[in-house]
């Protein structure tokens, strides 16, 4: 019974096999991991923002219209407002990229400046908030009356609380 000469085991031809298919699952857990995208149409006048806002503030934003995450954990120091639950508006959101933030959060003073600072700012304001079913912020109306009874009541609740017990 002679089978001729046996091969041996080529363990350099397996290699490229391998390396394939570990590149490709790679290939696929990146593109599953959290990018959704971003989903304002390119003929929409905040685009450019989106696209903007998706490169420099993806590591601590998350707003699904520009596909971004933030850093997925509250519990780091760095994450920045989810904008899907918290509407801003242009001044508001320009100031913060001007000046790093608002009330000494960390975010990089002037991560945008000029023309790209104005994209994103108009970006933020046109697509934050959209998770959220009524607006954070009183409408001009409301802030009025809020203002007015505030002044009024501020000297009445000050005497009132204080501190004489009447003893």
């Amino acid at each position: 019974m002679c089978h001729g000469p046996r091969k041996k085991y080529d363990a350099a031809g397996v290699r490229p096999v391998l390396v394939l298919i570990a590149t490709a699952f790679a290939a696929l857990l990146i593109a599953a991991c959290g990018s959704e995208g971003i989903s304002v149409p390119e003929d929409d006048p905040t685009h450019e923002g989106a696209v903007l806002f998706a490169q420099r503030c993806s590591g601590c934003h998350t707003i699904s219209a520009a596909g971004t995450q933030g850093s997925g954990s509250r519990s780091v120091r760095a994450q920045g407002p989810d904008f899907n639950q918290r509407s801003e508006t242009f001044k508001d959101a320009l100031f913060a990229i001007q000046n790093g933030g608002v009330s000494g959060a960390i975010m990089p003073q002037n991560i945008a400046v000029g023309d790209d600072a104005i994209a994103i700012a108009r970006f933020v304001e046109k697509w934050s908030g959209n998770d959220v079913e009524e607006p954070n912020l009183p409408s001009p109306a409301e802030d009025a009356n809020l203002a007015a009874e505030e002044s009024g009541d501020q000297t009445t609740s000050t005497d009132s609380s204080s501190g004489s017990s009447g003893e």
